[in-house]
C-alpha cells in the first residue's frame, strides 16, 4: 500500500462526529487542517496525546486551524473514553476503517513495544489514563496529515510506532510559516 504524500490532494472526508453532528473535510477549505488518526479510544498513547491537541488548539485556532481526529473504535467507546476529555474539534468514529483505508493509515507489530511506546505509556497511566479494551487492530500506527487551505496535503506524517504523531514543534513550525505567508501576501 502506497502512503499518501505532500502535494497529494486529501482524500475525500464526508462523516458524522461520535456526537452525530456533520463532518466534511471539503466543507473546510480556506482553513489549515490537522487530521490524526488513533488507534482504539481507551488508547492511553491517543489520550494523552488528544489531551496536549485540546490544551494547544485555542492558540492554534486563532492562527486558522482546523482539526480532526479518528478513532478505530465505535462512537459509545469514544463517548466513554477520549470523548470526556471534551474536545473543541470534531472525534470520528470509524470502526469500519473505511476512512484508515483511504488515508493508507498502517498496522505494524514491530512498532509495538519500542523505548519511546513504553515511556509515553507509563507518563499516560501516570496521568490517569489506563488502557481498556482494545477495538480494532492494536498494532495500528498513528498518521496525522497537515493540509492546505486548498485541499493539499502538505506533510503526510506516518508514525515509526504506536505513539509516534507529528511532533507539536512541527505543527507549530508549519502554522507559523503559513502564517507569515498570509500576512506578507495580504501586506
Amino acid at each position: 500500500m502506497n502512503r499518501l504524500q505532500a502535494n497529494d490532494r486529501a482524500p475525500e472526508l464526508v462523516t458524522r462526529d461520535f456526537l452525530g453532528a456533520p463532518v466534511d473535510l471539503q466543507s473546510l477549505r480556506g482553513h489549515k487542517v490537522m487530521l490524526s488518526f488513533y488507534r482504539y479510544a481507551s488508547c492511553p498513547l491517543c489520550n494523552l496525546r488528544m489531551r496536549d491537541l485540546i490544551r494547544g488548539y485555542g492558540a492554534w485556532a486563532e492562527q486558522g486551524l482546523r482539526m480532526i481526529a479518528v478513532f478505530q473504535s465505535p462512537a459509545s467507546s469514544i463517548a466513554t473514553y477520549v470523548g470526556r476529555q471534551d474536545a473543541p474539534f470534531p472525534i470520528v468514529a470509524d470502526p469500519a476503517m473505511v476512512l484508515y483505508r483511504r488515508y493508507r493509515v498502517e498496522q505494524r507489530w514491530t512498532a509495538m513495544l519500542t523505548p519511546s511506546v513504553l515511556l509515553n505509556a507509563a507518563r499516560a497511566m501516570k496521568a490517569g489514563m489506563l488502557p481498556g479494551r482494545v477495538e480494532g487492530p492494536a498494532n495500528r500506527i498513528p498518521a496525522d496529515f497537515l493540509i492546505r487551505e486548498d485541499g493539499v496535503i502538505d506533510v503526510a506524517y506516518y508514525g515509526a510506532d504506536a505513539g509516534d504523531h507529528v511532533p507539536l514543534e512541527q505543527l507549530e513550525r508549519w502554522l507559523g510559516a503559513a502564517h507569515r505567508a498570509a500576512q506578507r501576501a495580504s501586506a
